[in-house]
């Protein structure tokens, strides 16, 4: 490939997770019993809650806590996050909602070649770790921006930070 052709390169952002807390102690067998788009996981101790729009799905625990995924935006994110907690107050729970954090964003991205990922391992040794056994990606972690990169043979890239 030439220096002088420049590729732009899509980076799609696929999934941000996020999490808060309603303050409030949640009965999940009434958010089951009366709720919309509910999956109840007695065994486990959760509820899962899917909304339309925006498309997410939430795992609510008793204690009050919820994370969301599925978002594909921080924006996103939180305005689901909010119309979920609007949805439990409907229900009749005092919710409260608080501690609103975004804790994990997946990206993806197709570069316009293959990646020789043995010598890439052995060029970027301290970052780089690849178990072809284990895994078919390199796992590179950028431990100052707290991210890890699986960079497959194919040039597709996902990013988790």
């Amino acid at each position: 490939m030439d220096a002088d052709s420049d590729v732009a390169l899509d980076i799609l952002i696929t999934n941000v997770v996020c999490v808060f807390r309603t303050r409030c102690h949640l009965n999940l067998r009434k958010i089951a019993l009366e709720g919309a788009n509910v999956i109840y996981k007695r065994d486990v101790g959760k509820v899962l809650m899917k909304l339309r729009k925006p498309r997410i799905t939430a795992t609510i625990w008793s204690s009050g806590k919820v994370i969301c995924t599925g978002a594909t935006s921080e924006e996103e994110a939180k305005l689901g996050a909010r119309r979920l907690a609007r949805s439990l107050q409907k229900l009749g729970f005092q919710v409260i909602f608080t501690d609103f954090k975004v804790v994990n964003v997946l990206a993806v991205c197709n570069m316009p070649f293959e990646i020789r990922l043995p010598e890439f391992t052995k060029n970027n040794r301290p970052h780089a770790s690849y178990e072809p056994e284990l895994h078919p990606a390199v796992c590179y972690r950028i431990k100052t921006l707290r991210a890890t990169l699986q960079i497959f043979s194919t040039g597709s890239i996902t990013v988790t930070g």
